[in-house]
């Protein structure tokens, strides 16, 4: 590895003796164009040029470094292209946003930045990966050419040094003169390879998140490290050098998959007949901003903790696909959820691990001033702030607030650590920068959306900041302006579980939205009506959910069952109506596609299913096609997924127990733990109480016999988190979790630390069966099952949230009949039951009835016909439809026509 020069120490008059030369007339002689010329006659490639041209001015400045840094066709990032002094595997990898460090600062200002103490400037950055802690002056000039910016120049030295106006300008005529060299490096895309240009374009959207071909370029580039690092391509491109990744792509044949998947992302971008255009036009100019606290995207960053988070990324992914107009607002967790770890008893621990925002998609936020986007929310006791990243995912963006800036009290720069920690206080104080922070970074950008969409009621406030802003634009007061903005207003509640709907006490309503309350000109108990289901309890805490409820125009649940529970539970907000005609309807949750598709059955699906199904899986006449399917090759493609499943758990619960420190002995018999050959079971999901994960455990002799029978054996795998603070929940987990040392159980039940969307593509792709036994009606919809349907697995479920209208008697198993009891031990007993009843006589039967060829055939004609009946309906695609059309067209005043009956 290339070190940089140290040089020999020299008094600061000795340096600007040494290098300005005696006429400062000649200063422009540093670099002359007879020499630039000859240097590309030499190399024939800019790129060469550059690196040429560079050690020439590190000569004649003596200085240690000299590094050209280009701006990038986004003109957001400034790559290091060429570098005397800089680590060289650094050149083509190196990248930094324009509000990132000092070179950043030159690119933003235009103009030269000198620095003699850098450690000492607040724009300092320190890249290690450059090896620049030895350098302590700064000197950066940008580069011109045509008047248009193409990047930045810059010589730093070991020993301070405080640069001349002579020096600044001498390096200022070096720069011009090189400019035209750069122009062409950059017009030509020829200062990095193009394969690593395409690569990096690839990985800074995250739609190749959901592009197999894109995802495999990166697992071939280095699978080991891929996997280590948590799939993040960003991350492994940073680690590989130029010449590694123009060598494994001569060894692997990869220009071509690179070529093809860039050209696709390029299309798919670009594409202008798409669902949206031809259906929510409208939604154009003024987008749909879609507020969520989590948005689960990727394992690679981890801004989610579950359910609501996976359900946020791919209701954004599905309205890229249909180009439909949409921002997404959210919080930038640094520490994201927690990571799940069992001590020896079983027992959960959590670790919490800062996130490299350098290794992250993201970039800042720049606002229609051309700077970067920092928002400030007043409140009585001081202001908070944060800064705006920026990530794409596909046609749309998302925004994430950080407030980990400058500026802040050390409380207020933990905000946004961790998701869902910390007290009351704590969390009001999140929803105050997820609500009126993410409008004001809205506003900042130049963006005014026709729809607030609030997915749950944590960014409730939003609606209070987009009244303010709609009284200040039109002259209004409160009264006149609530109708004005409510009617743009969805909002989407997600749980009938009381303790999931925020309540804030009134001194941290005041404390916090005193400030926004003296704009809105309405007193302190006008506020808090807005809150409470009875406005004149002066008692009553402020729920957000209340909040939400009222100040939209459109109210949905996330299935039919959970549409009934909601209406029930908010009688209260609306007197004088019956149940049913609380306007609380329902849009039942759906999964977006390509995300947790299988390859294996999404090319089985190409084959059978026509030309361009997966733009059109919403439709239900697209999934006919599976009936033609051979009974074979289905089931084929399920055992292969089935066999990777259980190969990732072998290797999970090996690497588990080594880090706990187990015997050799142990690990050896976890390395053969699971058959495929056996019927294998999934749970996965949050270890709330309600959700039972332990339901399986209520005869135990019963489950003992099921599990160790010869013939018939079934086994289990498990994974799910529970709430740091949530101790039942965690002992409910010690239960499964100890299974796996039980001699009875002991390769038959296998429990995956660390549940996240990797995790949960691995079981929902390779399952037989996907187990969910919620106590009916707690679960507001449930997605995961519908995951598994994608990938030809079947459900065994209890019929609530989603399952409840989508069973129909032959496309899975229902634990019960729908029927509830008020006794909660008598309700749970006869569920225990009910699920040994279903698995002894249907599921455990059926799935071992083999003909001549040893296929499953009634058991496969239950998978045809789920993927059949389900796999349209609970489909991200259709779900964002019936939001664009049932809501957010004419929360825009965009519906053609309305014949609806007033009153």
């Amino acid at each position: 590895m290339a070190q940089p020069g140290a040089g020999s120490p020299r008094g600061e008059e000795e340096l600007l003796t040494a290098a300005v030369p005696a006429d400062p007339r000649q200063h422009s002689d540093v670099l002359t164009l007879e020499e630039i010329a000859n240097l590309t006659a030499e190399a024939g490639k800019p790129a060469e040029t550059l690196t040429n041209v560079v050690a020439l001015i590190a000569k004649r400045f003596k200085t240690e470094v000299c590094s050209a840094y280009l701006l990038e066709p986004d003109r957001t990032n400034l790559i290091l292209a060429a570098t005397l002094g800089l680590r060289p595997q650094c050149v083509g990898t190196l990248r930094m946003a324009l509000h990132e460090g000092l070179a950043g600062l030159v690119a933003e200002q235009v103009q030269p930045v000198a620095v003699n103490q850098v450690k000492n400037h607040p724009r300092f950055k320190y890249f290690s990966e450059a090896g620049e802690e030895a350098y302590q002056s700064f000197l950066g000039v940008p580069l011109i050419d045509g008047g248009v910016l193409q990047g930045v120049l810059v010589v730093q030295t070991i020993e301070a040094r405080s640069f001349t106006d002579v020096e600044i300008k001498m390096l200022s005529e070096a720069a011009n003169q090189l400019a035209p060299v750069v122009s062409e490096a950059r017009t030509l895309d020829r200062f990095v390879a193009p394969l690593q240009e395409r690569l990096w374009s690839l990985a800074r959207n995250l739609w190749w998140s959901w592009d197999n071909d894109s995802t495999s370029i990166f697992h071939d580039l280095d699978p080991l490290r891929w996997r280590q690092l948590n799939h993040n391509p960003i991350a492994l491109l940073s680690e590989i050098s130029l010449a590694g990744v123009e060598r494994r792509a001569q060894e692997l044949v990869l220009h071509g998959r690179v070529n093809y998947a860039y050209r696709r992302k390029n299309e798919y971008l670009n594409a202008d007949r798409t669902w949206g255009a031809r259906h929510a036009g409208i939604l154009r100019p003024r987008p749909v901003a879609y507020f969520s606290a989590e948005f689960g995207l990727h394992e690679s960053l981890p801004v989610y903790s579950g359910g609501l988070g996976v359900l946020a990324g791919d209701h954004i992914k599905s309205a890229s696909d249909l180009g439909i107009p949409l921002v997404g607002v959210g919080l930038f967790y640094g520490q994201g959820y927690f990571r799940q770890r069992l001590d020896k008893s079983g027992w959960q621990q959590e670790e919490y691990l800062q996130t490299d925002t350098n290794q992250m998609p993201m970039e800042a936020a720049i606002g229609t001033k051309g700077e970067p986007i920092t928002v400030q929310i007043e409140t009585r006791t001081g202001a908070i702030r944060a800064k705006v990243w920026r990530l794409k995912i596909g046609r749309c963006a998302l925004l994430l607030l950080d407030s980990n800036v400058e500026g802040n009290a050390p409380e207020d720069r933990e905000l946004t650590a961790r998701l869902y920690g910390g007290d009351s206080r704590f969390r009001i104080r999140q929803e105050l920068l997820l609500g009126v922070g993410g409008f004001r970074a809205l506003k900042a950008m130049g963006i005014t959306p026709s729809v607030l969409h609030l997915n749950e009621g944590h960014s409730g406030f939003a609606v209070l900041e987009a009244i303010r802003n709609r009284m200040e634009e039109e002259g209004l007061d409160f009264s006149c302006a609530v109708p004005r903005v409510s009617r743009e207003v969805v909002f989407t509640t997600h749980t009938p579980v009381p303790a999931g709907h925020d309540r804030f006490e009134g001194s941290l309503i005041e404390e916090h939205l005193g400030p926004l309350r003296d704009s809105l000109g309405i007193s302190y108990d006008w506020l808090m009506s807005l809150g409470r289901e009875n406005p004149q309890n002066s008692s009553e805490s402020f729920c957000m959910t209340v909040l939400g409820l009222k100040l939209a125009r459109r109210a949905n649940a996330v299935s039919a069952l959970h549409g009934e529970v909601s209406r029930a539970m908010w009688t209260s907000l609306y007197p004088g109506r019956p149940e049913e005609a609380v306007p609380i309807r329902h849009i039942t949750n759906g999964v977006h596609v390509p995300t947790w598709l299988a390859p294996q059955m999404y090319r089985l699906y190409d084959r059978h299913l026509g030309t361009g199904w997966a733009e059109h899986s919403g439709e239900p006449q697209i999934w006919e096609g599976i009936e033609n399917v051979d009974d074979a090759e289905l089931w084929e493609t399920h055992l292969s997924l089935k066999t990777g499943l259980i190969e990732f758990a072998r290797l999970r619960a090996m690497e588990q127990a080594e880090r706990r420190g187990e015997s050799a002995k142990t690990l050896q018999a976890l390395s053969k733990v699971l058959s495929p050959d056996a019927l294998t079971i999934g749970f996965a999901r949050r270890f709330a109480t309600y959700k039972r994960a332990n339901l399986i455990l209520a005869d135990v002799e019963m489950l003992a016999s099921m599990v160790n029978d010869p013939k018939r054996p079934v086994q289990f795998v498990f994974a799910g988190k529970a709430h740091p603070h949530d101790t039942p929940g965690k002992q409910v987990l010690q239960q499964i979790a100890e299974l796996m040392r039980n001699k009875r159980f002991a390769n038959k039940f296998v429990f995956i630390e660390d549940y996240d969307i990797n995790v949960g593509r691995y079981l929902v792709q390779g399952v037989d069966v996907w187990l969910n036994n919620p106590r009916r009606p707690l679960e507001a919809s449930g997605t995961s099952g519908q995951k598994v349907v994608l990938n030809g697995g079947l459900n065994l479920s209890v019929l609530d949230g989603w399952w409840a209208e989508a069973y129909d008697g032959l496309n899975g198993f229902a634990i019960g009949t729908g029927r509830t009891h008020t006794n909660m031990d008598v309700h749970d007993r006869r569920d225990g039951e009910n699920l040994y009843r279903v698995l002894r006589e249907e599921v455990i039967p059926l799935f071992y009835q083999r003909d001549r060829d040893g296929l499953p055939r009634g058991w496969i004609k239950r998978m045809k016909r789920t993927i059949r009946t389900l796999g349209w309906r609970f489909n991200a695609n259709r779900m964002v439809m019936d939001y664009t059309l049932k809501c957010y067209i004419p929360a825009s005043g965009g519906a053609s026509s309305d014949m609806r009956a007033a009153g």
